[in-house]
């Protein structure tokens, strides 16, 4: 049975031609746009960028392009809102006889789903809609009900039973509550076996499953069925939304750029970082969980030593702290997707203490990065540069060396083999590490990416920055000392074997930083 014509508002008797026409409009673009239909039926929803993009997708699934979505974004940004609320209900207007199967972590907030969706469709502006859809009457339990046109919608908690008939459109929202479950390898077996044993049991034909979840571990649902995926496994999309872009961003965002300005800007999610730390930030804001622990690296060696850059960098300044910098530059030539660039500065003390200072890391063109190194030679002031020898940097070197010389970035490059495997050459830092030789910066924005990439090493994806910190190691393996040079206004401080360029970049320099050095090849 369809809705009354009664339940459609009076008010429409009184509105002015022009208005009646624009609520039509509006009515039939809901209809046939989930964004236009959100936007209708919670009149105070302010998209951004991301749900726009989300919506998109979203329709693919309702249009049936895509058959296995998975979406990781942060808490509270809206993920819940449209894809467990607003989806299920636009969905089963546009399919009025398919039926929906809702999960989440509990029973209760499964039910919660169920209720939202149950007063969405019962809503007045939903009406105005899809007139033609209606609950029965007799079904009025929040986690299962039918509609008059013989879909329906379930809602049930994880690890609970889902009988009867299938899904068309299976969603699974956040089936993990908390750090403690994501860490009990026993609750994350219990959430797999329960997937495959109950839930993908219940598709009907031609069914489309969501899942659209915050990542709390590395082993989670979502990263078990991205591992498959990788190998024999059902292919599913990934939508990756980071709270701060990084990377390849999918919404074309810059370094750093807030995921929702408007409602989570750049400052209060930098707040949110110094106070939940690297590991939650990494997982829950960024996407990008790290092992319990790796093979090669360990966790501790980075948690358990920490720094405060911005003191360490006052240290410096006042001459508390002499530090001797150095960087290296693990090379890419790809902008789309593959390996990235990475740039990495540390300054050594007199103790060989490594201070990772400054990381430099994106999926770019050679014009780019060799602009990107210019800037850092320009403001850190390296006394020397590692870089593996080999095909890249034989090819992109020449242009390399005419950008220094354009921009008076002096620094003395030094090549190192990269004959060994990548196990092999990183051993010198691993070492390091392991001694308590190398400190991290808190707060950092690309921390949790490091952590994720070196406790995953050697068998991740990506190793680019470990490969530049393997080349710091190798460096101080051949420095039998740092550098004992003192820096001052006066050119009889300057050795004459470095010439005139870095005697005429000496007298330009200002600040702490004067300290650190340019060396002429």
């Amino acid at each position: 049975m369809g809705k009354s014509k009664e339940q459609v508002p009076k008010t429409l008797d009184q509105l002015s031609d022009d208005d009646l026409f624009k609520e039509y409009q509006s009515r039939k673009k809901a209809s046939t746009d989930l964004m236009k239909f959100i936007q209708y039926t919670k009149v105070d929803f302010n998209p951004s960028l991301h749900h726009h993009y989300l919506s998109e997708k979203l329709e693919g699934v309702i249009n049936g392009d895509i058959k296995r979505l998975i979406v990781t974004m942060p808490p509270r940004h809206g993920k819940s809102e449209m894809a467990s609320r607003r989806l299920p209900a636009y969905y089963l207007g546009k399919h009025p006889n398919r039926e929906i199967i809702c999960a989440t972590y509990n029973s209760d907030f499964a039910s919660e789903f169920g209720r939202n969706v149950r007063e969405i469709v019962n809503a007045e502006e939903y009406a105005n809609v899809f007139p033609d859809i209606a609950i029965k009457s007799t079904d009025r339990a929040a986690d299962r009900w039918s509609l008059t046109t013989g879909g329906g919608f379930r809602a049930a908690g994880v690890g609970g039973g889902l009988t009867g008939r299938g899904g068309h459109l299976i969603i699974i929202d956040d089936p993990i509550k908390s750090r403690e479950e994501a860490d009990s390898k026993l609750q994350r077996d219990r959430i797999w076996d329960w997937y495959r044993s109950v839930v993908y049991t219940r598709q009907a034909p031609d069914c489309a499953f969501i899942i659209i979840q915050t990542r709390w571990h590395d082993d989670d649902l979502a990263g078990r069925l991205l591992s498959e995926s990788e190998s024999e496994g059902e292919k599913w999309e990934l939508i990756n939304f980071p709270a701060l872009a990084y990377g390849q961003d999918a919404l074309g965002r810059k370094e750093g750029e807030p995921l929702w300005p408007n409602w989570f800007p750049t400052q209060m999610l930098e707040q949110v970082r110094r106070t939940i730390g690297p590991r939650e930030w990494s997982a829950l804001y960024q996407q990008t969980p790290v092992e319990d622990d790796g093979s090669y690296f360990k966790r501790q060696w980075i948690e358990d030593f920490m720094y405060d850059r911005g003191r360490l960098l006052e240290q410096w300044d006042s001459g508390a702290k002499n530090l001797h910098i150095y960087g290296a530059s693990d090379y890419a030539v790809t902008s789309q997707g593959g390996d990235y660039t990475v740039h990495i500065v540390v300054g050594v003390d007199e103790s060989h203490n490594i201070y990772i200072l400054d990381l430099w890391r994106a999926q770019t063109t050679p014009e780019e990065w060799v602009d990107s190194f210019c800037d850092l030679v320009l403001e850190w002031k390296p006394l020397r540069w590692g870089e593996e020898s080999g095909q890249i940097i034989k090819s992109v070197g020449p242009f390399l060396q005419r950008r220094m010389t354009e921009r008076q970035a002096y620094c003395a490059r030094e090549p190192y083999s990269s004959t060994r495997d990548k196990a092999s050459r990183a051993r010198s830092i691993q070492a390091r590490m392991a001694m308590g030789k190398v400190f991290w910066p808190r707060h950092q924005s690309w921390i949790g990416d490091m952590m994720h990439e070196m406790l995953r090493f050697p068998a991740g994806t990506h190793d680019d920055m470990v490969d530049a910190l393997s080349l710091i190691g190798r460096m101080m393996d051949t420095l039998s000392a740092a550098p004992e040079v003192e820096f001052g206004p006066s050119e009889d401080l300057v050795p004459t074997t470095w010439g005139d360029a870095w005697k005429n970049h000496i007298r330009q320099k200002k600040g702490r930083r004067s300290g650190g050095g340019i060396v002429m090849p």
